[in-house]
């Protein structure tokens, strides 16, 4: 595994992996790295002939201070997990290296944006776009992999591809999560050990809706899920909303869409989870 923190000598290297027609994966990352992010890299690594993982903490997408301050940065235990999962070249480069100047662009995704996270974030997606579109440029992928937990981002990552013309195949992922359902973040290593055991019952509270949504009105779904989280003193629901999977449309009734998905923001204590659920019609 190689370690490159320039871009130029990223698309050197890779300019010369192309010239014997290997295929380039690429998994983004802001480092902390959990088992989640390593089935990305080894899905990656199968479907591709180089395994291109970035890691960096992007300023640009934290519309809380606090919150990139605070974010996880394990950078010793992240190599050695990429090293173990056979990633072939690791892309860690300084602020500087990928902001040697303010990033002024605004990018107009419409209603994708807007809604959820867009509304709760305000900037974030933008920054996400910023970063996301410079490192496809330092790496030129032909797929590139992400985590459904992060559901929104995937449609805003998609609509970027298409908005700026990149030939890259955008993957999603499926979520992992820990034996006990929640779903794997970097920010789950911030919980206390009393929220620690809370925050599974987000997850157990999405999937026993699900059970319910046959014979239940989505308002009843919603206010389920929601009055649930909120009983339990440590949980804060910032938003559930049940969302058609393609477009991000508020679902009202079960017959607008084939495919509706609940996705949900909650804190634990003062740690911010996210996740999401598809619900089957």
């Amino acid at each position: 595994m190689k370690l490159i923190s320039s871009i130029k000598e990223l698309k050197n290297d890779l300019a010369l992996e192309r010239l014997e027609n290997k295929s380039i994966g690429f998994v983004p990352t802001m480092g902390a790295l959990h088992e989640g992010h390593i089935s990305l890299v080894k899905r990656c690594i199968s479907e591709n002939d180089i395994c291109v993982v970035s890691i960096f903490v992007n300023p640009t997408q934290f519309n809380d201070k606090n919150d990139l301050k605070t974010y996880p940065r394990t950078p010793g235990k992240d190599y050695a997990l990429l090293t173990s999962a056979g990633c072939r070249y690791v892309f860690a480069p300084s602020e500087n290296e990928m902001y040697p100047e303010p990033d002024t662009r605004n990018f107009d995704f419409g209603y994708i944006t807007q809604v959820m996270e867009g509304a709760h974030r305000p900037g974030h997606f933008n920054g996400v776009a910023q970063i996301v579109s410079k490192l496809f440029e330092a790496v030129n992928p032909d797929k590139a992999y992400f985590g459904e937990k992060d559901f929104q981002q995937i449609a805003v990552i998609r609509a970027m591809v298409k908005q700026l013309n990149f030939p890259v195949n955008v993957i999603a992922c499926p979520i992992l999560r820990e034996p006990d359902g929640l779903a794997m973040s970097s920010r789950n290593v911030r919980l206390t050990p009393v929220n620690r055991q809370k925050a599974p019952l987000i997850a157990r509270t999405l999937k026993e809706s699900v059970n319910f949504a046959s014979n239940k009105s989505v308002k009843e779904i919603t206010n389920y899920v929601i009055n649930t989280l909120n009983d339990e003193p440590s949980l804060r629901v910032e938003y559930f909303e049940i969302v058609d999977k393609d477009t991000l449309e508020p679902v009202t009734n079960w017959a607008q869409t084939t495919h509706p998905v609940g996705c949900i923001a909650v804190y634990c204590g003062d740690v911010r989870l996210i996740d999401n659920i598809t619900y089957k019609n």
